[in-house]
């Protein structure tokens, strides 16, 4: 079984920064890609960033130049550093991780972490 734990949300006054981390463990043969989706009220689901292990990144459109993704092949982490946050950018955020496990590539999931930009 592989868990996804994710940390660092919470309540950010809007231009203010958050870090959120995440870190996988179990039953992990490789990992294909880690990231990080948000769902708002009332909205999908959506790609917020993702980074492959052999480096690539992807950003949503709203988030670029404000967001940057990391990654930590070793330890299997992954973080997201926001900056220049929005009441826009409030959501329960995600880690996603695509990887191997047992000889099965599967689709994994956080609990998810609560990130408020409100003054």
């Amino acid at each position: 079984q592989v868990q996804l734990v994710e940390s660092g949300g919470g309540l950010v006054q809007p231009g203010g920064s958050l870090r959120l981390s995440c870190a996988a463990s179990g039953s992990i043969l490789s990992i294909y890609a880690m990231g990080w989706y948000r769902q708002a009220p009332g909205n999908q689901r959506e790609m917020v960033a993702v980074i492959t292990t052999d480096g690539s990144l992807k950003y949503a459109d709203s988030v670029k130049g404000r967001f940057t993704i990391s990654a930590d092949n070793a330890k299997n982490t992954v973080n997201l550093q926001m900056i220049s946050l929005k009441p826009d950018d409030t959501a329960v955020y995600y880690c996603y991780a695509d990887l191997i496990e047992q000889r099965a590539r599967k689709n994994y999931w956080g609990q998810g972490t609560q990130v408020t930009v409100s003054s």
